[in-house]
């Protein structure tokens, strides 16, 4: 993504719930953009629609003002009206962004700042200055990698490289005598790591870093497709949003670049996942009560959605599947629970 891209994500929008084979592509791409324009909706001036995308149901709507698509987000209802359409549909509009998984994903290499810093301590210290980072394990070769949103990680870019740019200055005038105890430390604290490590060269020892709801996502739905007919053991670091995937091979010796071929794979079906699924919420609050009858009311209706992971929480459930299917599903789940307090 460069600048121009992330600048158009910020005027564009996700409608889910058009009505798909109602009326020709056209004529539902006129309605969305009169829609869209209508001051009554907090419209404004469209620049484009997509209309239609790979999603059913699914359309993209980009504003010729940020802030008209700021405004069309704060609105709590949207209601797609037209003498042409049979009724009325709900629409749910939701930030170009909000799709969970739009994020960068980057290998840093920090050897550059080994002879300076402590590792360990730097990447803590940019944990501190940008919570919206997530860092993988630091390898014994200085990298790292890094997931974030496109602002997030030119932020660090930017900073890495003043720090860089520092230490270039300074480097003829520090003297060795300094830099040895820093050195012998981070050879101590890393010591372990390079042991667990050893045998990577011989492709037996590999890591992905992804996202924790792709993870969870793909574990259900994909791992026993992506394993089959592998002698790979994955074992799992979570740590917030972020999961680091350790993969090694088991006891067959007789083919070194399984582990690799995995680990392709396993990134390769993050890719496609990271472009096609969503994740909303179902928030539990008002089901204090009662919330055992609020998640089989999730899990009754789930049956019907198989593509559908539902991980519930104590405080809300969290549904990720495609667009379209996501946000049938928490329109069924949100009216079940509705009709379901109503009739006490």
């Amino acid at each position: 993504m460069d600048m121009g891209q992330a600048a158009k994500s910020a005027r564009t929008v996700v409608i889910s719930g058009v009505p798909d084979g109602v009326l020709s592509n056209d004529v539902m791409s006129d309605i969305l953009v009169i829609h869209f324009q209508k001051a009554k909706n907090n419209g404004g001036d469209v620049e484009e629609v997509k209309y239609p995308t790979t999603e059913q149901g699914v359309a993209y709507i980009t504003f010729e003002d940020p802030g008209v698509a700021e405004s069309v987000l704060q609105k709590n209802e949207h209601r797609l009206e037209d003498r042409r359409l049979p009724r009325y549909y709900p629409l749910k509009v939701s930030p170009y962004c909000e799709n969970v998984f739009s994020s960068v994903t980057a290998v840093l290499d920090m050897s550059v700042f080994r002879d300076k810093f402590v590792l360990e301590d730097l990447i803590q210290e940019l944990k501190k200055k940008n919570t919206a980072l997530r860092f993988g394990s630091l390898q014994p070769n200085g990298h790292i990698p890094v997931q974030g949103s496109f602002p997030a990680i030119k932020w660090l870019r930017d900073f890495l490289l003043l720090k860089a740019k520092s230490l270039s200055e300074d480097k003829k005038e520090e003297s060795k005598s300094h830099q040895r105890p820093k050195k012998r430390l981070q050879k101590r604290r890393l010591t372990r790591e390079v042991n667990d490590f050893v045998r990577d060269a011989e492709g037996e020892k590999q890591e992905v870093v992804l996202d924790t709801d792709i993870y969870l996502y793909m574990k259900h739905f994909f791992f026993k497709e992506l394993l089959t007919n592998t002698d790979v053991v994955i074992s799992n670091i979570t740590d917030g949003d972020i999961t680091t995937l350790h993969l090694q091979r088991g006891r067959s010796r007789r083919d070194a670049g399984q582990v690799l071929r995995v680990k392709e794979k396993i990134e390769n079906q993050s890719v496609r996942l990271l472009k096609s699924l969503r994740k909303e919420r179902i928030d539990l609050e008002r089901c204090t009560r009662d919330k055992k009858k609020c998640r089989s009311v999730c899990e009754s209706v789930k049956s019907r959605y198989p593509d559908v992971l539902v991980i519930p929480y104590d405080t809300h459930i969290d549904v990720i599947g495609s667009s379209s299917t996501v946000f049938k599903f928490t329109q069924e789940v949100n009216k079940k629970i509705q009709s379901l307090f109503q009739n006490r």
